[in-house]
């Protein structure tokens, strides 16, 4: 009997000791720090971790090799602001009318919106954001002399410390917490762009005007004010003491999100750290020069992955990677010539940004959203490859779901248990959207709608997607997209249209004209 009682005993503090064990561990790491680091144009075929290009990224292929790599991984949309939109949403772009490419354009985010950093404020988390932003600032006509809001300390960022659009387009200065850094009070900011062909150049020098004053020689859009030596997107005077340097851009950024780490490796925290690299203008800093081999583009993305590696040691030195919760993934797909002359297209040799996808950046083809997506989570995530279909838009629920909150956002869904364990279905379907342009995927299949204009934008030497009739593709098969399949599977194509135009509802809107960024 008195054996009897000692073995009850010893399973019962076996069993509940362990109970209690596992559910410390699980409550210790299911509150992770959450770092989004978000590249800029980056394509499916530039991490080499993909298989697909030539270009060699050490550092992405890390958190690749050693988290989960997703082969089906989206951007909301082949163009910047829709992407960003989306995934600080968990909305589909398409539904907000203001959710497009902005040029000095005000914040489009509501601010009683829920967002991501809202979310993970609420739970006690502290979130910033470092780097590119281009979601709008203010809610008229900017005044760069004074504090800038909204932005995106109102919509749920404690930090921000930014630059307003891109790299190419004015003001060429930073952003923290609503204020330009180093501004002069004497010299204040003055900023127009084109509308309409009325603008204002301040009798200052551009780069239509003044060619020989520009290192860099623009191609299409890019012939505003010269700053650094760069003709720009629109017309800028003053702020001498502000501009940035654009050739120690990654750097600063990079410092700036270490800093934000160092400060926050006691609390949880939310870092989105939004790079610029491979947008136009392609400035690598002088230690990158020539290290690609594939010109400024090639060198910045070494540059890029180079900072990555960087963060890493970060988090590695602050103790930090086994509770942090890493997601890496770019707005859109690539571009070669996005406005300059910098030899992207004439040293490509045998790379392929693009990895064998059709389209590109601005395009509703695959190559246009389909993006590198990685999860990574040291000791948590088991090193995988994932051929689920994920979303961007899908951050925002799972991330909640991760750290225990309940909010679901409208379009994105709870794939926590595909990023974490890479167990259970991913989407079933998804909305892709370029330039306000939408179409349609269904497990293998995507119906791209017909649309009006040029099947080529020569610009930049990409498929837009528009024809005068549906196309419909299977990418399991067909992953290149070289075999419109309406003619021999019309019961398939009727079936999609009818979905599609459930899901999209009276949100269908004439597309806009098309604005390379």
């Amino acid at each position: 009997m008195k054996l009897l009682k000692v073995l009850f005993l010893l399973i019962f503090f076996i069993f509940f000791g362990c109970s209690k064990n596992q559910k410390n561990v699980l409550s210790n790491i299911s509150r992770p720090n959450i770092l989004i680091i978000y590249l800029d144009d980056l394509g499916f075929g530039d991490v080499s971790a993909y298989g697909k290009g030539k270009l060699q990224t050490p550092n992405i292929d890390k958190l690749a090799k050693n988290g989960l790599k997703f082969t089906n991984g989206y951007s909301s949309s082949a163009t910047c602001s829709p992407s960003r939109y989306a995934l600080l949403t968990g909305k589909y772009p398409w539904r907000n009318p203001n959710a497009k490419i902005i040029t000095g354009g005000s914040l489009i985010i509501d601010t009683s919106e829920v967002t991501l950093p809202k979310i993970l404020n609420s739970n006690g988390y502290y979130s910033g954001i470092v780097g590119k932003w281009h979601l709008g600032l203010g809610n008229s006509k900017i005044n760069y002399n004074s504090v800038i809001s909204p932005g995106p300390n109102q919509v749920g960022f404690n930090y921000s410390y930014i630059m307003a659009d891109t790299q190419d387009r004015v003001p060429c200065v930073y952003i923290e917490d609503g204020k330009v850094v180093n501004l002069d009070d004497d010299d204040p900011i003055e900023v127009n762009f084109p509308i309409n062909s009325n603008f204002d150049d301040y009798n200052l020098p551009t780069g239509l005007n003044n060619p020989d004053l520009t290192y860099m020689k623009w191609h299409h859009g890019h012939n505003g004010s010269i700053i650094n030596g760069i003709p720009r997107i629109g017309y800028m005077k003053g702020g001498k003491n502000a501009l940035w340097s654009d050739i120690d851009m990654a750097d600063h950024f990079l410092k700036k999100a270490n800093e934000f780490l160092e400060e926050n490796k006691s609390n949880n925290f939310f870092l989105f750290y939004s790079l610029q690299q491979p947008h136009v203008p392609r400035t690598p800093h002088p230690r990158f020069e020539g290290l690609s081999g594939m010109g400024p583009r090639g060198d910045v993305i070494l540059e890029a992955d180079w900072c990555i590696g960087q963060i890493y040691k970060t988090l590695e030195k602050l103790d930090l990677l086994k509770n942090t919760l890493i997601i890496l993934s770019s707005d859109n797909g690539p571009v070669l010539n996005d406005g300059y002359y910098d030899n992207a297209v004439e040293l490509l040799g045998d790379h392929d940004p693009f990895g064998g996808l059709r389209g590109g950046k601005y395009s509703l083809f695959e190559a246009g959203t389909k993006v590198p997506f990685i999860a990574y989570w040291k000791n948590i995530i088991q090193s995988g490859i994932s051929n689920e279909i994920i979303s961007q838009i899908d951050l925002l629920s799972s991330i909640s779901s991760i750290v225990g909150d309940k909010f679901r956002s409208r379009d994105g869904l709870d794939l926590s248990n595909l990023i974490l364990n890479n167990q259970g279905n991913g989407r079933k379907e998804l909305i892709i959207e370029a330039t306000t342009r939408t179409a349609f995927r269904s497990g293998d299949w995507v119906m791209i709608p017909p649309y009006k204009g040029v099947s080529i934008n020569k610009n930049v030497n990409i498929e837009l997607g528009n024809s005068n009739e549906y196309k419909l593709f299977n990418i399991k098969n067909d992953p290149s997209q070289k075999n419109n399949l309406i003619k021999v599977n019309n019961i398939k194509l009727q079936k999609m249209i009818r979905r599609y135009k459930s899901i999209i509802g009276d949100d269908m809107r004439d597309p806009q004209k098309l604005m390379l960024e």
